[in-house]
């Protein structure tokens, strides 16, 4: 089998010239030579990048994945090759209902029939990893049930072993093999494959984004149904709405486009700043629009989460930007660590610069601030700058979003939109406000410690008196010592005076 599927994987690379990017070093010239010859008749009238994107087309929807992956390391790829992974679309045909209910069976223990009121055989929805059924609880609960492929995890093993074979092969001979680090990225993909597939971290991350913004006039999150959620199947409220890349009908239903814009901006940096836990897929076929303009969440299998040191630098990175303040985007790099210490914040500003000014030339709302955010990435990099992947999670989100917002409103101005809730961001994060929520944050900490203070006071005055104790003990200890020595000397001179004395003749 796996034969099989090495030989297909071999078969579509030559098709569509794939070859190139593993031929392209010095030490297989003779070998590229050889497959030039023998494939004389192939015509390579396409772009690289294109050829690339149909190729993991047609290899199936694990490649597919791949590459919409690569698509985000924008940082290791090139542009053009990046651009086109980027248009790869998740759409597989459904799998038969026959399996869907038997996966259902397994994780039940009863049939559909028995679980639901309702359960509709026809999926509405079909990706590379699930699909999604129309279902209705027996008290009454319209809801959407996700049903995990059969079978997926043994096909993705294989692809994955596939691929790193690959990746192997093209760190070797690719004379950007090294560079590229195509075994780690590899591993990166395997990793966000391996939480798609525990449809109960989905469910989670679900109900952690729905908690976020409960009572939300911005975005509504389905709620989940927890006594039928297993790690094969997720069931979770069945959300109404308009697919956001239909903007004619959103139009037709009265929905303020510009406002929906800038309703995005706001949910992302507060997903980003307030909370720390952002949904890091937010593609097109991931969002629906209510007619009263509120944006509805799905698909929650990649999540990303920032630290409060990401959080407050990733801010004063912004607003530095905004600011054209290159010095301090330069110092919250090194204060973050981002870059090695010793790297000359001078030299560094001087690159961030060159990076930007250009790009401020230009009226604001022409900018695109994802790829000014990626550009300073590539510039990083230069200086040792070491990935971190929760900001090219980052980084990826930001330009879905931005282009998002641009579909919707073309005159979107995404840093005057973002500005006032930085601005408002650190100041309750730097001001008194801030202060506060931290007092209140360690409030039930102190009400814990306080009561207990007299009893830590007495140990720590104790133990330092033992300290003192026994530091002293050891002192007269070590002079005792040293007054033994002396009486073993004087001893042993008395001594030798009375042998002394004794062998004298009378």
């Amino acid at each position: 089998m796996r034969l099989l599927r090495l030989a297909r994987i071999l078969w579509v690379a030559q098709r569509f010239g794939l070859d190139e990017f593993v031929l392209g070093h010095e030490r297989v010239r003779l070998l590229r030579w050889a497959v030039r010859m023998t494939l004389f008749w192939r015509r390579l009238d396409r772009p690289r990048g294109e050829r690339l994107r149909l190729a993991l087309t047609s290899l199936g929807p694990i490649f597919v994945k791949f590459g919409q992956m690569l698509s985000t390391r924008r940082d290791l790829i090139p542009t053009d090759i990046a651009d086109e992974l980027a248009l790869l679309q998740d759409r597989v045909p459904p799998f038969p209902s026959e399996q869907a209910q038997a996966v259902l069976r397994r994780a039940y223990g009863r049939t559909a029939a028995q679980v639901f009121a309702e359960f509709d055989p026809e999926p509405v929805a079909s990706a590379s990893v699930a699909q999604v059924h129309r279902a209705r609880l027996r008290t009454g609960e319209a809801c959407a049930v996700k049903i995990l492929r059969p079978g997926i995890r043994r096909v993705i093993d294989h692809d994955l072993e596939l691929l790193m074979a690959g990746a192997t092969l093209v760190e070797t001979l690719w004379r950007e093999g090294k560079r590229l680090k195509p075994r780690e990225v590899v591993q990166e993909f395997a990793k966000h494959l391996d939480d798609e597939l525990d449809l109960i971290r989905e469910a989670a991350n679900c109900s952690q984004l729905r908690r976020n913004f409960e009572g939300s006039p911005l975005l509504a999150v389905p709620e989940v149904y927890w006594d039928y959620c297993t790690p094969e199947v997720m069931v979770m409220q069945w959300m109404d709405g308009t697919p956001i890349s239909r903007v004619d009908e959103l139009k037709r239903r009265g929905v303020d486009l510009k406002r929906l814009a800038r309703a995005g901006v706001e949910i992302f940096f507060t997903q980003v700043f307030r909370d720390g836990f952002f949904h890091a897929d937010m593609h097109p076929g991931n969002i629906l629009v209510e007619d009263s303009g509120r944006y509805v969440a799905l698909d929650f299998g990649i999540m990303g989460t920032l630290d409060e040191t990401d959080k407050n630098y990733l801010a004063q990175n912004f607003l530095a930007f905004f600011r054209r303040d290159y010095k301090r985007v330069a110092a919250a790099h090194l204060e973050a660590g981002w870059v090695p210490p010793g790297t000359r914040a001078d030299e560094f500003e001087a690159a961030i610069r060159a990076v930007c000014e250009p790009v401020f030339d230009r009226p604001l709302k022409e900018i695109a601030f994802g790829r000014v955010l990626l550009r300073l990435f590539q510039t990083s990099r230069r200086f040792g700058m070491e990935i971190q992947p929760q900001l090219v999670m980052l980084q990826k989100t930001l330009i879905n979003i931005e282009g998002l917002g641009r579909e919707l409103d073309p005159d979107l101005d995404l840093w005057a939109t973002a500005k006032p809730y930085l601005e408002r961001w650190m100041s309750e994060q730097v001001g008194w406000r801030g202060w506060l929520q931290r007092l209140k944050e360690e409030a039930p900490h102190w009400g814990m410690v306080i009561p207990q203070l007299p009893r830590l006071a007495h140990q720590a005055l104790r133990g330092d008196h033992l300290a003192r104790v026994e530091a002293g003990m050891g002192l007269m200890l070590a002079e005792q010592r040293r007054r033994n020595r002396w009486l073993m000397v004087i001893a042993a001179l008395l001594l030798a005076l009375l042998l002394l004395q004794a062998l004298q003749p009378a």
